[in-house]
């Protein structure tokens, strides 16, 4: 290969690779620093002798990002406050033509689901994004890992199981969310609890990151009433200069927050039966840095 074909190899499966390394560690910097030493071992290798770029690609992300996340689980890093992953933009536009193919790859990359994934053991969340969220067969999955196939699908079912049982039933309908999205914005930022209240199902919760680095809750907010007059505090308390912004992020909409042209903070919501069953802040500097383009 010339090297603009072998760029170009790689250009062409950059979104697989960066959905993987995401999904794997839920941290945009993280995911972008294996996306880079993949390519450095993809531009050095004898590309001659590799038959399918993809799985050869995909491979090699799945095994830096495992060895990261061993890692990181490792040093057992402590938290200040509820984790939610790092938002991560995502616009699949044309690249994925088919509804259902594009349901699957949004709830894959879901804030609630990763947050779930979070309590996989790394082996468990490699099979388990590798088969769910980008259908590679347990056979090429037991390879990447260098795993007998029967354990791989003995980790894949206890993953599957897992997440099933944790993971929220939230409705998957874009055109709602937003709709629903707007008129809480709306709402939050006139401090009108009522209107707050009628958007609100009854167990509604907050979920606030801060990492200790902003102010937001030290615990997740249980029922409508609590995260209500929550929101009302913070609208009553004001943010400098603040304008809005829409935006797609983990395969939904959301809207990014801005004081004096910087990111503040990320609002997202979940909705069941056309009420918001949860709601998502992310406020640490360090999770917004991707959104400050």
């Amino acid at each position: 290969m010339t090297a603009d074909t072998t760029t170009d190899v790689f250009e062409t499966h950059r979104p697989v690779l960066m959905g993987v390394a995401y999904r794997m560690l839920g941290r945009v910097a993280d995911a972008e620093d294996v996306v880079q030493d993949a390519w450095l071992r993809w531009s050095a290798a004898d590309r001659s002798e590799v038959r399918e770029p993809r799985a050869y690609l995909v491979r090699v992300v799945t095994r830096l990002a495992l060895d990261r996340l061993r890692r990181i689980k490792d040093r057992g890093e402590a938290y200040v406050g509820p984790w939610l992953p790092e938002p991560y933009v995502t616009d699949f536009g044309g690249t994925v033509p088919d509804t259902a193919e594009r349901a699957v790859l949004a709830d894959s990359v879901s804030l609630a689901v990763l947050v779930v994934l979070e309590s996989l053991s790394p082996l468990e969340r490699a099979v388990f994004v590798l088969r769910e969220a980008f259908g590679f067969p347990y056979a090429e999955i037991a390879a990447m890992l260098e795993r007998a196939e029967p354990a791989v699908r003995q980790l894949g079912a206890r993953a599957r199981k897992h997440v099933d049982e944790r993971r929220p039933r939230y409705d998957v309908d874009p055109a709602q969310r937003r709709e629903l999205t707007e008129r809480f914005l709306a709402a939050a930022a006139e401090g009108d609890l009522k209107g707050l209240m009628a958007l609100l199902a009854p167990d509604a919760r907050l979920v606030g990151d801060s990492g200790g680095r902003a102010k937001a809750p030290l615990r997740v907010l249980e029922s409508a009433d609590k995260v209500g007059r929550f929101l009302v505090a913070v609208a009553n308390s004001g943010v400098p200069d603040l304008s809005v912004r829409f935006l797609e992020v983990n395969g939904g909409p959301a809207v990014l927050v801005l004081s004096g042209g910087k990111p503040d903070s990320v609002f997202q919501l979940d909705v069941v039966d056309g009420r918001i069953q949860s709601v998502y802040i992310i406020r640490n500097p360090d999770k917004l840095r991707s959104l400050a383009a």
